[in-house]
């Protein structure tokens, strides 16, 4: 889900996708959907300093709700080796969180075609068919191998279909609004497939913080720590991240609410926590 877009620049000479090197492992994949992206508009955009993420020019697109998302996972605190992204889009979070894991493979879930189909390509564009797998599937209904993963991640839609007017567009529709289950659901899932010591980050609006909450506690997880992101000094939080782990993770640290994330100073400019975050990630202003 987005609330903050992303102002990354395009580059239109990347829009096709590159062929990996010769003798690179390719690790099987759920079948490719390219007949979803027929007709679009494509432009592809800055992830990191490095990878990059063909995107709809008009549709669903990478965000700073994403990017704190992955950089809140990046400092989760565990030893990662393996990653799920549950509802992972185009797969923004969960590749932000692979490329500060240079050891992890990743599996990233996606349920809408058109977003499933922007994952495919983004994987082959970065050439990571050897460290990423993608399932096109319901998130509440794929069967992912039980206390497996170190690092969970997702960013469920924020709101009730009753909450807001439903876009016509689908995969706009399906990333803002839970049509395909809701934040009990990303939780219920993370749970499921936590390994011991593992974390699930999640990110959510700050307006709803008790229904994460209580999501979290309902899935028989714990909330660790938990930040308010506010987009420009003076404004109310707009999201939330929060950084998860079974119960007996928490028995000696309190869930920690810590100060709030400030990502523009009052008069615009970009705060220095936030210039750092992007640079974690090769990013510049």
């Amino acid at each position: 889900m987005s609330l903050l877009q992303s102002t990354a620049r395009a580059d239109p000479r990347l829009l096709t996708p590159r062929t990996p090197p010769a003798g690179d492992p390719v690790v099987g994949r759920d079948g490719i959907m390219a007949d979803a992206l027929d007709g679009e508009e494509l432009t592809v955009d800055s992830l990191t300093g490095s990878w990059r993420i063909t995107q709809r020019k008009r549709g669903h697109r990478h965000s700073t709700d994403d990017l704190l998302t992955g950089w809140y996972a990046a400092n989760c605190g565990v030893a990662v080796q393996r990653i799920l992204d549950l509802g992972a889009g185009l797969g923004s979070v969960g590749l932000l969180a692979l490329s500060k894991f240079p050891a992890a493979r990743l599996t990233s879930i996606e349920a809408q075609e058109v977003s499933f189909a922007l994952l495919e390509r983004n994987v082959k564009l970065n050439y990571l068919e050897g460290r990423v797998r993608t399932i096109h599937g319901d998130l509440r209904h794929v069967s992912i191998e039980a206390r497996a993963f170190d690092l969970v991640t997702g960013s469920p839609p924020y709101w009730d279909v009753s909450e807001g007017v439903l876009p016509a567009d689908s995969q706009k529709a399906h990333a803002r609004f839970e049509l395909r289950g809701d934040v009990r659901d990303y939780c219920l899932a993370a749970e499921r497939a936590l390994a011991p010591g593992g974390r699930f980050v999640f990110c959510f609006p700050s307006v709803q913080r008790p229904r994460a909450e209580r999501a979290v506690s309902a899935a028989g997880l714990a909330i660790l720590r938990s930040r308010d992101v506010i987009p420009r000094a003076g404004l109310p939080a707009l999201f939330s991240l929060f950084c998860c782990g079974c119960p007996e993770d928490s028995v000696h640290t309190e869930h920690v609410r810590e100060v709030a994330y400030v990502v523009r100073d009052a008069d615009g400019t970009q705060t220095k926590e936030h210039a750092d975050s992007r640079a974690l990630f090769g990013l510049g202003l």
